[in-house]
C-alpha cells in the first residue's frame, strides 16, 4: 500500500511540475504537447504484465503536454482483459495500467519533415490488477502477480494526415499501440 501511495505522489509531482512548466514561455518551433492520444495495442511479456506469459489487447489513452523544447510529459490509463483456466476452473484478470510516461522527440536532430514527429520515452507506474473466478473455485484464489511498479521504455513515430490528426505507433517494453493522435 505504501508503494502505491508514494507512485500516486510521484506522479502528481510530475504532473505538476509538467503543469507549470508547460504554462512558461514556449519559443521553441515546434509543440508536441497539446495532444489526446487513443491507441489500441498489445502486450505480455514485459512491463504491465510481466507476470503473464502470452499477449493480450489493451486500450490506452493519454493526454500529452508540453515540458520543455522537445520533451513532453503524458500522464496515461490502459485496460486490458483476458479469461484464462487453472485446474479446470475459469477466470478473468483485469489489469489497468496508470502512469505518466516521458518523451523526448528528435525531429530537429533527424531534421525531419513536419508531417514526422520521432520520440524515444520511458513511462512510470503501478499497475492495478483484479482477478474474478467463474462459479466457485474451491481452491486458493491468490497467486503471486509480480510487483504493480513497472518502468518502460518505448520508440514512436507520429505522421500528421494535418495540424488535428495524427497517426502514430509506439513501440515498447510494455505494451505496443497504433493510434490515432487528435491535436
Amino acid at each position: 500500500m505504501k508503494t502505491r501511495v508514494f507512485t500516486l505522489a510521484l506522479l502528481s509531482l510530475f504532473l505538476l511540475i509538467g503543469t507549470n512548466l508547460s504554462a512558461q514561455d514556449r519559443n521553441y518551433s515546434e509543440n508536441h504537447g497539446g495532444a489526446l492520444n487513443l491507441g489500441l495495442g498489445i502486450g505480455g511479456y514485459g512491463g504491465y504484465y510481466h507476470y503473464y506469459g502470452h499477449n493480450l489487447p489493451v486500450f490506452s489513452i493519454n493526454y500529452e503536454f508540453d515540458v520543455a523544447k522537445n520533451f513532453t510529459l503524458a500522464p496515461f490509463i490502459t485496460f486490458g482483459t483476458y479469461h484464462d483456466y487453472y485446474n479446470n476452473n475459469g477466470y478473468r484478470e483485469t489489469i489497468i495500467p496508470i502512469g505518466v510516461k516521458g518523451s523526448y522527440y528528435f525531429d530537429d536532430l533527424l531534421r525531419a519533415n513536419s508531417n514526422w514527429d520521432f520520440y524515444l520515452a520511458g513511462s512510470l507506474g503501478f499497475s492495478i490488477v483484479r482477478t474474478t473466478w467463474d462459479g466457485s473455485y474451491p481452491g486458493d484464489s491468490s497467486y503471486d502477480t509480480g510487483s504493480p511498479l513497472f518502468l518502460d521504455f518505448h520508440i514512436g513515430t507520429e505522421y500528421h494526415l494535418s495540424n488535428r490528426v495524427g497517426l502514430f505507433l509506439d513501440l515498447s517494453t510494455g505494451v505496443s499501440t497504433i493510434g490515432l493522435a487528435l491535436h
